[in-house]
């Protein structure tokens, strides 16, 4: 069992492990037992009602967060033409195509999200090794494979997120900094919270939001009343 030092576990003694607190309770409390000396991230973790092993059970996608998340994120995008022009325009942090190809093939990974037109997939495809495993390949579910490169780097700038759910059905994700007002942290959770309600796979069966823990970075869990927050 993992060993917490004395701050996380005065925090952890501030938090009632049997009670389901209110959204804004929830985030109110994890603000107040943040003790680290940086601007900590506040995160959540849902765990879905879904068997991941079958195909028609995947739940991914992508949502922009009304109050971003704190972090401005790098964005490149694999773009020619007039497209990489648009990309420029709306604030791409690098364009390019095969230059910026071969550079990431190199080992180059400066950056946090990744656009692409249809168009350059066939050669993006190489990159798969690289981008797969660290979540960074473009794909049309989340939006980073379109034509409309200029619209995707301004959502992602304004604080679009991409979520997924891992194979035992759980979907984490950054929802704002411990520096954020309670409300905008609590409509950038229920926002999220909706996103994951539409994207419920047809095929999945019971209890399909089963919990919700909000922590910050350094902090522990605190339990949301998924009822209150999904008003269902």
């Amino acid at each position: 069992m993992a060993k917490h030092g004395k701050k996380y576990l005065e925090a952890l003694g501030k938090v009632d492990r049997e009670k389901q607190y209110d959204p804004k309770e929830a985030l109110e409390l994890v603000k107040s037992i943040s003790t680290a000396k940086f601007d900590e991230t506040v995160e959540v973790a849902f765990r879905l009602g879904i068997d991941t092993k079958r195909a028609d059970q995947q739940v991914r996608g992508a949502v922009v967060l009304p109050h971003g998340t704190g972090k401005t994120k790098r964005v490149l995008v694999f773009a020619k033409g007039e497209k990489a022009k648009e990309a420029e325009q709306a604030g791409a942090d690098f364009v390019g195509d095969e230059d910026l190809i071969n550079k990431v093939s190199q080992g180059w990974l400066d950056f946090d999200v990744v656009v692409a037109t249809p168009d350059m997939m066939g050669q993006v495809g190489r990159l798969g090794r690289i981008l797969g495993p660290k979540g960074l390949m473009p794909n049309p579910k989340t939006g980073t494979v379109t034509f409309e490169v200029a619209k995707a780097v301004q959502e992602i700038k304004a604080g679009k997120i991409e979520y997924r759910a891992d194979k035992a059905g759980n979907v984490h994700a950054a929802i704002g900094k411990v520096s954020f007002d309670v409300e905008k942290l609590a409509e950038n959770l229920q926002v999220l919270a909706e996103a994951l309600i539409k994207a419920k796979p047809a095929a999945a069966k019971g209890t399909y939001m089963k919990s919700c823990t909000v922590s910050s970075t350094m902090g522990p869990g605190v339990s949301v009343n998924v009822a209150r927050l999904t008003g269902r």
